[in-house]
């Protein structure tokens, strides 16, 4: 019996990480879904842009307000955590406060998470109160109806109870050391909790006691059931930040990439030696399929976007066609891609690792045409985006697939394609007739 408590938060601690570890290995399959591509070019660059872009906060801060806050919550949230280590080993050895020894570095470290629990509170319930209270136009979406704004709401409220229940559990621990229970070994500093500790004056010493390990064990199974809801989350960007800012897209944002197939055959026509008649060098190949009609077709970085995307918003309240009354949305094109890609993962699922069709895909059942020919390729929602997302390479590829696969271009587009193909330029009037505005 003496081991009862050790055991069972090893079970507990097993079954918090084993379900995140099965989730991590689902989530990877479905990334892995997607097309290959080479991003390891230029390590040092991909390295620079994780530091300062996912670990730095440097795009965040483009706008100061929702930035600073977001900073304060994320390095609270992280920092804070840290204590966790100690918790875990409290629960595994039946220790209390396992690094009290190192005295008034400890107490530094305590005072520190306590007075940053307070700021991420603040930040938080500042937080709430732009999404439901002023209602930002990013935030009272039409894109964000059902799941996607219970969840925003879901991750506050799990911050608001996480930051609390750790003030408590060091409130309720405070008042046991300054009371001299034993095993409450007095250690740390308690700039905050020691205002809360009174509250608990005038109990007895054991129901204190079971205040405070009912505040222990609801805040490390808390962490564990937070933890397991980033899957089902846009705040999975916590995670997949780091890889997503690495594996980002190094070229110029106006460069657009040429698929290798059409160049192979450009260059093919372009070779003086080559023999177009010969055969091709693979007969039972399957013929690649120009541009993307379902996730399948994205390239597995444009899935990592789809997950890593925080739904913050930043890229529609910067786009022009959104502004000025368009269907397109470049933040609920992400939401599609991943809701369609979680929908292909249930089917291979279901069908035991086999994806089995459904009459559905991205292009249609998701995401219309009139959303993706409303998109300028401004560039600037990719510009705006805090992890480095690309919308604009998902609007590009199911274009192409489109016009090369359904020539199913708008009018305005085929009659320029015509002009080209014909008098070499996008504007109606033969080549000769070019400069006979100079006589004008």
């Amino acid at each position: 019996m003496e081991y009862l408590d050790n055991i069972f938060f090893t079970v507990v601690l097993a079954i918090g990480v084993g379900y995140f570890a099965i989730n991590v290995k689902k989530l990877m399959h479905n990334i892995k879904l997607g097309q290959a591509v080479n991003r390891t070019d230029n390590p040092k660059a991909r390295w620079n842009n994780m530091l300062m872009i996912a670990l730095g906060q440097s795009k965040m801060v483009k706008r100061p307000v929702s930035g600073i806050m977001h900073i304060l919550v994320y390095v609270g949230f992280v920092i804070i955590n840290i204590e966790m280590l100690e918790i875990v080993i409290d629960g595994l050895f039946g220790t209390h406060r396992v690094f009290a020894f190192m005295g008034g570095f400890y107490s530094f470290l305590i005072g520190s998470f306590e007075v940053l629990a307070v700021l991420v509170l603040v930040a938080v319930v500042v937080f709430w109160a732009r999404r439901n209270v002023l209602k930002l136009g990013r935030f009272a979406s039409t894109d964000l109806n059902g799941k996607p704004r219970g969840d925003a709401n879901i991750i506050l409220y799990f911050e608001i109870v996480l930051m609390s229940l750790f003030l408590l559990m060091n409130a309720s621990d405070f008042w046991l050391q300054q009371a001299g229970v034993s095993h409450y070994v007095s250690a740390g500093s308690f700039p905050v909790s020691h205002f809360i500790s009174p509250i608990f004056d005038g109990i007895n010493e054991g129901t204190v006691v079971l205040l405070e390990r009912t505040f222990w064990w609801m805040h490390i199974v808390g962490i564990l059931i937070f933890l397991n809801y980033l899957y089902y989350s846009k705040h999975l960007h916590i995670l997949l930040a780091f890889p997503n800012t690495y594996y980002a897209d190094l070229n110029a944002k106006g460069k657009i990439d040429n698929l290798e197939s059409v160049t192979r055959e450009v260059q093919l026509m372009m070779d003086p030696n080559a023999d177009p008649f010969a055969a091709p060098a693979t007969t039972d190949a399957v013929p690649a399929k120009f541009g993307a009609s379902d996730v399948m077709d994205l390239n597995w970085v444009q899935l990592l976007n789809a997950y890593t995307c925080t739904e913050c918003g930043r890229c529609t309240s910067s786009c022009p066609a959104n502004q000025t009354g368009k269907k397109l949305s470049p933040r609920k094109i992400m939401m599609d891609t991943r809701d369609r890609l979680e929908e292909v993962s249930r089917n291979i699922d279901t069908n035991k690792g086999v994806f089995i069709p459904d009459n559905k895909s991205l292009l249609n059942d998701y995401i219309t045409t009139e959303e993706l020919w409303a998109c300028t390729s401004c560039n600037a929602c990719v510009e705006e985006c805090p992890v480095n997302i690309s919308p604009l390479s998902i609007i590009m590829d199911m274009r192409r697939y489109l016009v090369m696969e359904q020539s199913a271009a708008p009018q305005s587009l085929n009659a320029m394609m015509t002009n080209i193909e014909n008098n070499g330029a996008p504007w109606q009037y033969n080549q000769m007739d070019r400069l006979n505005w100079k006589s004008e």
